[in-house]
């Protein structure tokens, strides 16, 4: 079968779309189908590297994967060749450490994969295999973080950073189906109108308004808000102290542009604020999401679907930050 298979850390040119054994399923395992794959800014730390979290090589990433069922190992009776699915990219690992499809084991990135039939969420009819692929790694962690570590009430009023993204445009979405005001940020004016077709109340261009604690408070009467999403980190990290409501918090599942940013505490005390970290997903954190896109209350984004050959092309794209929503790969 072809696969996209990284052989040693770096750039681009490290993604090598070749031929590899086909997989097959055991005891326990199913063979799927790859139909798509969402990349995340996840493949890009496989590919580049991660300080003090090595990945061995050679390694085919992607975690987030839609299918249909081709094979099924011994024992894998809880469900059945054709049978469309999503799969849930947390893995139990031979030494009992929870880890993730595409980074501590084999990925999507290829015509087929061997999986644990556990792993296997049922996909109905009315959710493509694209916008089940959107929905692990970015939409998961969002629903996590914004409703079972948030606790987001309606009425509070949100600031997303780095909007446009996959987990970004996941937290406005359900920020506005939980009755929140957003506020959204992004880097263009086209992204800005984009999020306020999905439901962005208020958009901040931070481009244009790099102190954009400043201009926040300035729309919202000096007070800020009640909720900052920031899975960004780096240098926005003080900014958003500073939009924070007293009694307020922090909401953060990631670092994209930094995990050692400098911080100001006294924001933190004199605020009350709190700030509260979210990690990945449940399974049923993914469950409730097919759901949800079934009912339409949450509609994944996606910027563009591109062939397995043209993997590479989808890294530069979210490395640049050409893209509004999701990136998907359709081996």
């Amino acid at each position: 079968m072809k696969a996209v298979v990284i052989h040693e850390h770096g750039g681009r040119d490290q993604l090598v779309y070749q031929d590899v054994p086909d997989p097959a399923p055991a005891a326990g395992e199913i063979l799927v189908r790859v139909r798509a794959v969402g990349l995340n800014y996840l493949d890009i730390f496989v590919r580049r590297g991660m300080p003090g979290l090595p990945v061995d090589l050679p390694r085919i990433s992607g975690g987030d994967i839609a299918g249909e069922i081709a094979a099924l190992g011994d024992e894998a009776a809880s469900v059945a060749v054709g049978q469309r699915v999503l799969l849930d990219p947390m893995v139990t690992l031979p030494n009992g450490e929870i880890g993730a499809l595409g980074e501590n084991t084999t990925g999507g990135l290829a015509e087929y994969i061997a999986v644990p039939a556990e792993n296997a969420i049922p996909l109905p009819d009315a959710v493509t295999f694209e916008q089940a692929a959107a929905l692990p790694i970015a939409y998961g962690t969002a629903w996590r973080m914004m409703i079972a570590r948030g606790r987001l009430r309606a009425g509070e009023s949100v600031f997303i950073l780095g909007a446009s993204g996959g987990v970004g445009t996941g937290a406005v979405q359900i920020a506005k189906m939980l009755g929140c005001v957003v506020y959204a940020a992004a880097s263009t004016e086209a992204k800005c109108q984009r999020l306020r077709e999905l439901g962005a109340d208020h958009t901040v261009n931070y481009i244009e308004h790099p102190e954009f604690h400043r201009y926040l408070r300035s729309i919202t009467d000096g007070d800020g808000v009640d909720v900052v999403v920031n899975y960004t980190g780096g240098d926005s990290w003080v900014r958003s102290l500073k939009c924070v409501k007293l009694g307020g918090r922090i909401l953060t599942c990631g670092a994209t542009a930094g995990y050692d940013p400098p911080t100001d505490i006294r924001y933190i005390w004199r605020k009350e604020m709190d700030i509260i970290g979210s990690d990945g997903w449940r399974r049923q954190d993914l469950v409730d999401l097919v759901d949800a896109v079934r009912a339409g209350t949450v509609v994944p984004v996606i910027d563009r679907v591109l062939p397995l050959a043209e993997t590479a092309e989808g890294h530069r794209l979210l490395e640049e930050r050409e893209v509004f929503g999701k990136v998907i790969i359709a081996p």
